[in-house]
């Protein structure tokens, strides 16, 4: 068999170090069965992000325009490869990505992308959780289904045919946030999707509790982009219920990440408490009013903030 080409898409600003190890991993899979061509679209300022992309022979791609969903479209139109894939600035390949995929694709010509797992790192690499997902649907309308209901891919664990750009189009500039999980809503739609239960990417993960600002920022987008699919795809539920409750478990995430943080930023007497139970009420204005006058941890956030707030009394005379 000839050398497969891939095309591999890495977004990238002002991240040189995690880049480099990102390019790293990359380069390590290829052998006289595969090559990759590696676009690093940029839209930082960090002359050296454009050093490590010539160190690992990467071809780098100034990019004007703010968000991932530029530096990606950036990659998409200059790729020449079979095959495209993908992998943020501060995330890993795994030696187990890639072939197996490849598998799939030459075995079943009608599929145009595979998906895998990944694991969830922190900051130095350190695995926090087991694989994910632990199963995805192979049925075409259940994957779509479970797609919006929570089940949001990771994009550097998915391989496609070059055909799907033609096919679905660019990452969508108007979306700052979920702009992936769009992408791949548009290709699962098309019913010609698999799912390979393989680890294949060291996905890093934020600090729980520690980007407020940027969980309500994307929740628009989330909203936007469920309603974008879901309202064509309502055949799959059965029942506008049924995708109400889609859209509350895509919606949840947002919510259980403020009361998470209202309950860790209590008990640690941090401030950004109001803030995170604010950041609820944005979320599900009726659910978080209700857990501020029941029994629930949001209240007891609230509470204990309150008191740990409270003003001394004087001292008895």
């Amino acid at each position: 068999m000839s050398k497969r080409l891939i095309s591999v898409i890495v977004p990238t600003r002002d991240r040189p170090d995690t880049l480099r190890q990102a390019l790293a991993s990359i380069r390590a899979l290829e052998a006289d069965d595969v090559t990759f061509e590696i676009l690093v679209g940029d839209n930082g300022s960090d002359p050296e992000s454009r050093k490590v992309a010539s160190d690992f022979g990467a071809i780098h791609i100034p990019v004007s325009e703010k968000g991932a969903a530029a530096a990606r479209n950036a990659g998409l139109k200059a790729a020449t490869g079979e095959f495209l894939a993908f992998l943020d600035d501060d995330d890993i390949w795994l030696p187990s990505h890639v072939r197996q995929h490849l598998a799939i694709l030459d075995a079943n010509p009608e599929i145009e992308a595979v998906l895998a797992q990944v694991i969830a790192v922190d900051n130095d690499l350190r695995e926090l959780d087991e694989p994910w997902p632990v199963r995805a649907p192979t049925e075409p309308d259940a994957l779509v289904k479970a797609m919006l209901g929570g089940y949001y891919p990771q994009i550097g664990a998915t391989i496609v045919r070059a055909s799907v750009r033609d096919a679905v189009g660019l990452f969508d500039l108007a979306l700052l946030g979920d702009q992936d999980w769009d992408w791949q809503l548009r290709i699962a739609r098309r019913r010609k999707v698999s799912y390979l239960k393989l680890p294949c990417v060291l996905f890093r993960q934020r600090l729980p509790g520690s980007y407020d600002a940027l969980r309500l920022r994307r929740l628009g987008y989330a909203r936007k982009v469920f309603l974008r699919h879901a309202v064509p795809e309502w055949r799959v539920w059965g029942s506008p219920r049924a995708m109400m409750s889609s859209y509350r478990d895509v919606i949840w995430q947002y919510y259980e990440y403020f009361v998470d943080a209202a309950v860790a930023r209590a008990e640690a007497g941090e401030p950004g408490v109001m803030r995170a139970i604010l950041g609820a009420m944005r979320v599900f204005p009726a659910r978080a009013a209700f857990h501020l006058v029941a029994p629930k941890p949001l209240r007891k956030a609230l509470f204990t903030s309150l008191l740990s707030h409270r003003p001394a009394r004087p001292a008895s005379l």
